[in-house]
């Protein structure tokens, strides 16, 4: 569901916009026009979580400023941006492994801070970008991952849950090898796979696809959308490649400078777009009926 804009005046150079939300309430911003802007809130659905006007400092240098962006059910959202930008420090606010200088982070507008660790580990699954290997099998690392679930034993409907996860991700044949035997991009399959078998309603992902060959991160991202569109997860992605990123999210949140440059779905990733984020100019050609970037 797109949002209806019934007034566009300009003044001064800048667009003036007065239009209504899905949720009922209207209100008139206005925009350079030599900047790219999608109007906040631009979610198809009602948001599950919710950054509201977020500051995040290190040692007084300001990471990311004013970043405000929800995602919903059954979508993927990728964080985009060259290095430093704030990407990654982004999605560590969103589970509170950094607390924000100020704004807040909603589940289902729940704050964040009002709810106890083993709340948030049921709710929201965290993969980073890169992972720590110990002496435990393939097996129990993902088994981990039901612990925010378990109760008293570990039940038949847990081992269900891990062997199929595991079957789907292509590690059934080394669930009992040692993690710190395998290679960084089988340990990051291991801990996408235990991210998944914690069944959260959010999940959050740096550089899913990081570590892997072409064929895995086409097969990681495969099982991720599936996981998207079967059971209702919210997902929110950092990635480096602009070409994955449009196969297969939804909407995508440009960040330059700590800041929002530009939010939209496919049809509002333009070359020019790309240029000012990344700083090198770009075609966009149609390829099956998917966009691509090729560098010119």
């Amino acid at each position: 569901m797109k949002e209806e804009y019934p007034e566009h005046k300009e003044h001064h150079g800048h667009h003036v916009h007065e239009h209504s939300h899905i949720e009922g309430y209207t209100h008139i911003h206005e925009h350079s026009h030599d900047v790219p802007h999608e109007h906040h809130g631009n979610t198809p659905g009602k948001a599950i979580l919710t950054v509201e006007g977020v500051d995040f400092e290190y040692r007084s240098d300001p990471v990311l400023q004013d970043i405000t962006v929800g995602v919903a059910r059954g979508e993927i959202l990728a964080i985009l941006g060259p290095n430093g930008v704030g990407k990654s420090t982004l999605l560590k606010c969103m589970n509170l492994i950094l607390k924000p200088k100020t704004g807040a982070i909603l589940l289902e507008e729940m704050d964040l801070t009002r709810m106890s660790g083993t709340e948030i580990a049921r709710n929201v699954g965290y993969v980073a970008q890169r992972n720590e290997s110990a002496r435990m099998t393939v097996f129990d690392t993902v088994l981990l991952g039901r612990k925010p679930h378990l109760g008293w034993k570990v039940t038949e409907k847990d081992y269900e849950i891990v062997e199929d996860a595991l079957r789907r991700l292509g590690l059934a044949e080394m669930q009992l090898r040692y993690i710190d035997e395998i290679s960084g991009g089988e340990l990051q399959r291991v801990c996408i796979c235990r991210a998944i078998v914690q069944e959260p309603s959010v999940l959050l992902l740096d550089e899913p696809t990081s570590a892997l060959d072409l064929c895995r991160q086409m097969a990681i991202l495969r099982v991720i959308r599936d996981v998207v569109d079967h059971h209702n997860v919210a997902t929110i992605m950092t990635m480096h490649d602009l070409n994955l990123a449009l196969r297969f999210a939804d909407r995508f949140l440009f960040m330059k400078d700590g800041k929002i440059y530009a939010a939209c779905d496919r049809s509002g990733v333009t070359a020019d777009m790309i240029e000012a984020v990344y700083g090198i100019a770009v075609d966009i050609v149609m390829h099956n009926n998917l966009p691509m970037v090729v560098p010119k």
